[in-house]
């Protein structure tokens, strides 16, 4: 479907060069081609501006990719954005949970649990039963 829109929009600059990419990137990480991911997310750069979600989506795919001070610029970014922006606000704290992996990913505990405290923090209210908060308190007590 992805293709097919963008054959009958050849002059949608913003559709051709980034939610295009963005589109394909997603089904990259979904097939678990991290590498192939950033590189069509690097391709829309140029059209990136403040969209949270292009940034979010290839802070995660550096992230899977293993590339964790990439990985942190773009969450922090979102984070930035967050504020700044208000579209995609739920991001942030996302954004805060992918930091926190990033920085286990890179061995630094101190940054990795206080992103993690940090994180919890913003959802203290949340239900205990959604699966992203399970997996970053497991993440977080193996931190422990």
């Amino acid at each position: 479907m992805n293709k097919e829109i963008l054959r009958e929009r050849p002059d949608d600059t913003v559709l051709q060069m980034l939610y295009g990419p963005l589109l394909e990137s997603l089904l990259e990480l979904n097939h678990g081609n991290a590498a192939r991911a950033v590189e069509l997310l690097r391709s829309a750069d140029s059209y990136t501006g403040s969209d949270t979600f292009v940034f979010y989506t290839r802070a995660q795919a550096y992230l899977r990719a293993r590339k964790a001070q990439e990985a942190l610029q773009d969450f922090e970014q979102v984070r930035k954005l967050s504020v700044v922006v208000g579209r995609w606000m739920q991001l942030g704290p996302l954004a805060r949970l992918g930091q926190a992996r990033a920085y286990a990913q890179l061995g630094d505990e101190n940054q990795s649990r206080q992103a993690y405290q940090d994180f919890f923090a913003l959802w203290k209210d949340a239900d205990p039963d959604i699966p992203i908060l399970r997996e970053a308190k497991a993440e977080y007590a193996k931190l422990q």
